[in-house]
């Protein structure tokens, strides 16, 4: 291996432990964050469409009004089941269970993130359609 591809090797190793670290501080923050620190992970520009096919939030404004409806439920719980890292791009799924006037939901998305080059979340589209809301 020359030094170029050794280098090349290395800043990939760290892009891909700063991409894992964002999806990690993300499935946390659903759980115990506020829409604020989400939004921070968030780059200036980046798009959210989430599910796929919904009008694209664009602004920050937008993502913390967006998250604002998990972050204010009397119940939230995010589970990381898997993940998968490949250049710019992490995507995974996971389950969040909400609650609020004694009722519970839960869905189980998948997440299509791509990162700029200062480990923000540039894009976000999320993979699920209403039925996969289940009331508990």
């Amino acid at each position: 291996m020359s030094v170029e591809q050794d280098s090349n090797a290395q800043d990939s190793d760290r892009a891909h432990a700063q991409i894992a670290e964002v999806v990690e501080k993300y499935i946390d923050f659903l759980t115990n964050g506020t829409a604020e620190q989400i939004a921070d992970l968030y780059a200036p520009d980046a798009t959210v469409e989430d599910p796929i096919g919904a009008d694209v939030r664009n602004t920050r404004e937008q993502l913390v009004e967006f998250y604002s409806i998990i972050t204010n439920m009397d119940e939230r719980t995010a589970t990381l089941k898997w993940k998968k890292i490949a250049g710019d791009t992490a995507v995974f799924e996971f389950t969040l269970v909400t609650g609020t006037s004694g009722m519970r939901f839960e869905i189980t998305p998948v997440d299509i993130m791509v990162f700029d080059a200062d480990g923000k979340i540039a894009s976000m589209r999320a993979v699920w359609q209403p039925g996969d809301l289940v009331q508990l």
